[in-house]
């Protein structure tokens, strides 16, 4: 089957609008959807085929600031633009635009919008911040760790050979809590040494990585239910097996550890066409969202949640999402929460394609 028999002729007059990166939307004189192009797609997290015909603001909602837009342009016939619109995506959370809608002379269509996310604005302000401060954060503790380890096997070495000396038990006690306190900070050090390996990238399959962290949570939590919400048709991406692994493990085990042992975790994979990660632009990228029913992140500690030895338990290291961080960060990908009491999100999108449509080297 050719593509003119796939594609009925109004779609494809309108074809050109998918090597677009920003989101467009046709409308016809009713308002009502006639085409959008693979980024409106990515943009509203919708199917094309499920909205062509059906009203704009049953997709977007009734936003007062677009409505205006739209009867301006209708009435005058020029072009309009309304600036930081709400615009509703379901059960995702609401987005921040600006439109451009200007009237077209096409057959089946009489408006076209092209939205400009603020939310991917800040994205990007706020990702080149994190990557400032993420660098500082791994130089600080790579230095940390090494100024520490050294000394600790000194002090490991010295509380044994006094060990032998102590003839009274009791005394030997105190040279038991030396050593394994020891032995604690030095199994730390080595977790926060661990981020800066060099990678072993290697075809991997995203849901083997999230059945064998599935697993892992099963055996530890046995309370915590596990679902899966898979896309089965994405492709593997090039990272490395264990670092994948520990991340997802981190935010997966943090979930579990916040609901004590006792809710529902998500596990959540989809396409994302057209995107910009760490400044760079990719055809193809995998969002992975892992999703929990727990009392959510304290609001005093949301905006460092991934700053080392920050943590919402009394007894947490504080290490685990700083970890994971790097890990993500090292495969080319960002992370970002978004949390309140009932739902917390944990949303990774890493590349699967560049825009020359090879698949991504780490």
């Amino acid at each position: 089957m050719n593509s003119s028999e796939r594609h009925s002729p109004q779609q494809l007059a309108f074809s050109g609008l998918d090597l677009l990166s920003s989101a467009v939307v046709v409308l016809d004189e009713r308002e009502l959807i006639r085409h959008m192009n693979p980024a409106a797609e990515n943009l509203f997290a919708v199917a094309q085929r499920a909205w062509l015909g059906h009203p704009l603001a049953q997709l977007l909602g009734s936003s007062k600031v677009l409505v205006a837009a739209l009867e301006n342009v209708l009435k005058n016939n020029w072009s309009y633009t309304g600036h930081n619109i709400e615009v509703a995506r379901g059960d995702q959370p609401a987005l921040h635009v600006d439109c451009t809608v200007t009237p077209i002379e096409a057959e089946g269509a009489g408006l076209l919008l092209e939205f400009r996310p603020i939310d991917q604005q800040l994205r990007a302000v706020r990702e080149e911040r994190e990557a400032v401060q993420q660098q500082a954060n791994r130089e600080l503790i790579r230095n940390l760790a090494h100024e520490i380890k050294n000394p600790l096997g000194g002090i490991r070495g010295s509380a044994q050979l006094l060990e032998r000396e102590l003839s009274v038990p009791a005394l030997r006690e105190y040279t038991q809590v030396i050593i394994s306190e020891v032995d604690r900070l030095q199994d730390l050090m080595q977790r926060l040494l661990s981020s800066h390996r060099t990678m072993q990238p290697a075809q991997i399959n995203i849901h083997e990585i999230l059945e064998r962290v599935l697993r892992l949570i099963h055996a530890e939590f046995s309370g915590v239910r596990v679902r899966r919400d898979y896309d089965t048709s994405l492709p593997e991406l090039t990272g490395d097996r264990e670092q994948l692994i520990q991340a997802i493990l981190n935010i997966a085990r943090n979930a579990a550890q916040a609901m004590n042992g006792q809710g529902e975790i998500v596990f959540r994979t989809r396409s994302l066409r057209k995107v910009t990660l760490a400044k760079k632009h990719y055809a193809l990228a995998l969002e992975l969202q892992v999703i929990d029913n727990g009392p959510g992140i304290a609001e005093n500690i949301r905006d460092k949640i991934f700053y080392p030895l920050v943590s919402g338990r009394e007894n947490g290291s504080g290490l685990g999402l700083t970890l994971t961080q790097s890990f993500i960060h090292q495969h080319h990908g960002t992370i970002e929460v978004e949390s309140r009491p009932g739902r917390t999100s944990f949303r990774i999108m890493l590349p699967l394609m560049s825009e020359q449509g090879n698949r991504n080297k780490s």
